[in-house]
């Protein structure tokens, strides 16, 4: 049986790391949201006061929907973008403290502004919101602060595998923002 998993959250977070280890152990198909608005044309341009790229989300969620209906194999979606689209059996959203993401951040070279604006996007837990909507309890927010990768894995896969379960708002680092 075909199962599709999305794994999102702020940049940073381990998503991109986390998705090829997992499709490497798991020997499945690995998607990258953004590669896939890239190689299919859905950006639509760049925003002028923040340099990011502004994606027509509508045709990215039909492409997505494409490839989970032409699919039965296990599907693992990666990307701060995928909560935005629908078709998930699992969302997975990988969250950092707010320190630590900000090393990182530094460390990939983004400016201030964006470093500001998405420390206080994963101290607000805006992924986890914007995705609520949609997927409800079919999400789970892992705090991947501190945990290594195969760590960070190992939770991923029992949550895949109906192991466990991190429901939305146990993970909180709003006092980071006071």
């Amino acid at each position: 049986m075909s199962q599709t998993i999305f794994i999102t959250g702020t940049p940073c977070t381990g998503k991109t790391t986390v998705g090829e280890v997992l499709a490497s152990e798991l020997d499945c198909r690995l998607i990258k949201i953004n590669d896939l608005a890239i190689e299919n044309d859905f950006v639509l341009g760049i925003d002028e006061d923040k340099g990011y790229k502004i994606i027509d989300i509508e045709a990215l969620d039909e492409k997505v929907s494409q490839i989970i209906s032409g699919s039965d194999e296990l599907l693992v979606f990666e990307g701060h973008l995928s909560h935005l689209c629908s078709g998930a059996d699992k969302l997975i959203v990988l969250r950092v403290h707010p320190d630590i993401l900000q090393k990182r951040l530094e460390a990939r070279g983004y400016s201030e502004s964006k470093i500001r604006e998405n420390l206080e996007a994963e101290a607000l837990g805006v992924c986890s919101a914007e995705a609520f909507d949609e997927y409800g309890d079919r999400i789970s927010e892992i705090d991947a602060s501190g945990l290594s990768v195969d760590e960070i894995v190992a939770l991923v896969g029992d949550v895949i595998s109906d192991k466990r379960v991190f429901p939305v708002g146990e993970v909180n680092f709003m006092n980071w923002l006071i």
